[in-house]
């Protein structure tokens, strides 16, 4: 099973990436937004714990969340080739948990690809959005020099986590979208489990 931790600031052009991603090795996306938002809807006991927490302002506990990609794996991954992780893990503690995770589902992480992008592109990328997007955050230029700051501040820890196991890999996210897929793919492929050999390619090996 393929495991990708997909980062890239706000504007780098992840969710673009993302979707081709999952075209072409048949991967689900776990976003941790959109699976919080889920869990609510279906009013899973997560969902309610996690909706009882976000009520009363506080944050959602590392285990909720783990707890609902754990669920979100059992669900998907008899039909799926692998995840893309989407915003988690965010701090080294999260990192942890989610190999931790991973590991009991006989998987793990294959790589962590980071898109980087210089802050003043991404200013212009967002104010720009924002113009379509509707959002607040993508019209207000000191919310987006914070949010940010706050990516690179997250991302710094947890890269060192994935470069210690020599799984973080950086890419310049300015660029063609097809020229910056390609370089992911290959980075991925340099990087995805070995697919088993078939009983007939085994025996044309043994033959030769």
């Amino acid at each position: 099973m393929l495991n990708i931790v997909l980062f890239g600031p706000p504007g780098a052009g992840k969710g673009t990436q993302s979707q081709k991603l999952i075209t072409k090795y048949n991967l689900v996306h776990l976003s941790t937004g959109d699976l919080l938002r889920a869990q609510i809807a279906q009013g899973t006991e997560l969902g309610l714990t996690a909706k009882k927490l976000m009520d009363e302002g506080l944050l959602v506990p590392d285990a909720v969340v783990i707890g609902m990609i754990d669920s979100a794996l059992q669900a998907n991954k008899a039909t799926a080739g692998g995840f893309i992780f989407d915003g988690f893990p965010r701090t080294v503690p999260q990192a942890a948990s989610l190999d931790q995770l991973l590991e009991q589902h006989d998987s793990g992480i294959n790589c962590m690809i980071a898109l980087e992008v210089d802050e003043e592109e991404l200013v212009t990328r967002l104010l720009e959005r924002g113009k379509t997007s509707g959002r607040p955050d993508d019209q207000d230029e000191s919310k987006i020099r914070r949010r940010v700051t706050v990516y690179n501040t997250e991302t710094a820890q947890v890269a060192g986590y994935y470069a210690a196991q020599n799984k973080f890999h950086a890419l310049n996210g300015i660029g063609q979208i097809e020229t910056i897929f390609d370089q992911i793919c290959t980075i991925i492929d340099q990087n995805k489990p070995a697919t088993p050999e078939s009983p007939t390619e085994a025996a044309r090996e043994v033959q030769a």
